[in-house]
């Protein structure tokens, strides 16, 4: 807002910083609810139910309730060109408005539970279905409050407010891991008995929903704070800066509402398989811990830039900014991605198996694991160009792209779970990701009047081999320490992991620095200006 400026030493960089620092605590427990549910349930019912009743509730918390979603970016663009005595009634309206929709979606989903958790479940066992159905039900409230948090993380953004909109997520992780606890105190060991198992999900739902409640109260008192609007009723839909907001979220929500096709697609074909849907959210927040600090340290600072270099004139300065936004993805996630490949099981043993969570279920997720590190790359690359279009003002090609991905993921989903299983499924995401990087590359060189693939592809393949070599090298000293150390005992695992990680990373470090690639030397610049220099 006009008269809330940020203080003039703060920069892009430093503002990433914020938030990565903000991110990484809440991923870190986000890591650990995912240890209590594994260690609480394992792959069993509650577990299983839960990862499809959460689709709905889970999809709406990121899209409307996360940072860069549509309520997000649309209210702190709007918010940011405007005086502060503006804010607040613009906030109510916009609360009025979000808030009425999405109470009626609460109410669908309550009254439509079965037939969702049918759809999506194909095949699953009564018992999960019936935890399923009634976890959807209790959780159904949050498309409300996920809409709530938008607003209100748009909001603290345009205030400058970083810090908790950041790390505000993390109240969900404390009150999953809060509930799992209370009940582990009551039933002990039994509580991994098939019987308990419906209470569980009801725990795990319950824990779920009032995270949700408590993060939304957490920003509503800070706004109230601020006087940047309460709990006031208000209709003046038609106001400019309230369609505005409408203008700008309706294509961006749009083109955001793909995704949950997807993953219904994959859990689809996922349910007939056993434990597979709970293995899935195992392994997928293995990636995302990682994924989401860098895709803040990288996206933030570009994103900004790439919109004041969207004229004609200032394109080949874009291009330079875009060749800079993939290279820093490729140095940081091809040898991630290299990592969790080849220390996919020691990394399952070390994060999750203890408890209800055997040995068949670290096989189940070290193996969705590596094709999810398969895919690093080009998840967070197609972000990288999906934003450039945005910046171009360019909105409908990325929708145009996520809907056409939506048959070519089940096509790939029904071909590759035959010949892979569970892992299969998330090739096939790769696999849509690889294809919608591609597509976004060929428009966008016909946008920009011509792309320099030779300067962009030679020093990516240089560092895909690079990590490739990385792994090997990472593989080879945890094969030996094994054999020297032997497999079993956690302290042994993590000796194994960190030493055989640390191995393959400074491989990596190596290569990249022969190849002297200018956005390499940046990328380490930067560590050195947030870790080393005070």
């Amino acid at each position: 807002m006009t008269n809330q400026e940020p203080k003039p030493s703060r920069s892009f960089a430093g503002i990433a910083g914020i938030v990565a620092a903000a991110t990484l605590i809440s991923k870190v427990f986000g890591l650990v609810r995912q240890q209590a549910i594994a260690a609480a349930f394992g792959v069993g019912a509650a577990a299983t139910a839960y990862s499809y009743a959460y689709i709905i509730p889970g999809f709406l918390l990121i899209l409307l309730g996360g940072v860069n979603g549509p309520l997000h970016s649309a209210v702190v663009s709007v918010l940011a060109k405007r005086k502060q005595k503006e804010a607040a009634p613009l906030v109510e309206t916009v609360t009025t408005l979000v808030g009425g929709i999405l109470l009626l979606v609460t109410v669908a989903q309550v009254f439509l539970a079965d037939t969702i958790v049918d759809i999506v479940g194909y095949g699953l066992a009564p018992n999960t279905r019936a935890i399923a159905i009634q976890q959807l039900r209790i959780m159904a409230p949050m498309a409300l409050f996920s809409g709530l948090i938008g607003i209100g993380f748009g909001t603290l953004n345009a205030a400058h407010q970083y810090w908790l909109l950041s790390i505000s997520p993390l109240l969900s992780s404390i009150t999953v891991v809060a509930g799992i606890s209370i009940l582990t105190l009551q039933l002990g060991k039994d509580i991994i008995l098939p019987e308990y198992a419906f209470i569980g999900g009801m725990v795990l739902a319950w824990g779920t929903l009032a995270g949700a409640i408590l993060q939304w109260i957490v920003q509503l008192i800070v706004q109230w704070r601020l006087g940047l609007g309460t709990l006031r009723l208000r209709f003046d839909f038609k106001a400019p800066g309230v369609q505005e907001v409408i203008r700008i979220m309706t294509p961006a929500t749009i083109s955001s509402g793909m995704m949950p096709i997807n993953v219904a697609t994959d859990l689809y074909f996922a349910s007939p398989i056993p434990g597979a849907a709970a293995g899935f959210n195992y392994a997928n927040l293995l990636v995302q811990t990682p994924l989401g600090i860098i895709s803040n340290i990288i996206l933030l600072p570009l994103l900004p830039i790439f919109a004041k270099l969207a004229e004609p004139e200032n394109w080949p300065d874009l291009k330079l900014r875009i060749r800079q936004g993939l290279l820093l993805t490729a140095v940081t996630m091809l040898p991630l991605g290299a990592l969790m490949v080849v220390l996919s099981v020691p990394i399952v043993q070390v994060v999750y198996e203890r408890g209800a969570f055997k040995q068949d279920a670290t096989q189940l997720v070290s193996s969705l694991l590596v094709a999810y590190g398969i895919g690093m790359f080009a998840y967070l690359g197609r972000d990288v160009l999906v934003r450039v279009f945005y910046a171009l003002g360019d909105g409908q090609t990325p929708f145009r792209i996520s809907t056409f991905n939506i048959l070519l993921n089940a096509v790939l989903d029904w071909l590759l779970v035959k010949q892979f299983g569970a892992p299969g499924l998330v090739l096939a995401t790769v696999g849509v990701n690889c294809s919608s990087m591609l597509m976004l590359l060929w428009l966008l060189d016909r946008k920009l009047n011509g792309l320099p693939w030779r300067e962009w592809s030679l020093p990516i393949f240089g560092l895909t081999s690079g990590s490739i070599v990385a792994g090997v090298a990472s593989y080879a000293t945890l094969f030996g320490l094994q054999q020297l150390l032997g497999t079993k005992g956690l302290v042994i695992q993590l000796v194994q992991l960190s030493v055989a990680g640390l191995i393959g990373l400074v491989v990596f470090a190596a290569i990249a620095s022969l190849m002297k690639i200018p956005e390499v030397n940046i990328f380490v610049v930067r560590l050195r200006q947030r870790f080393w220099k005070k």
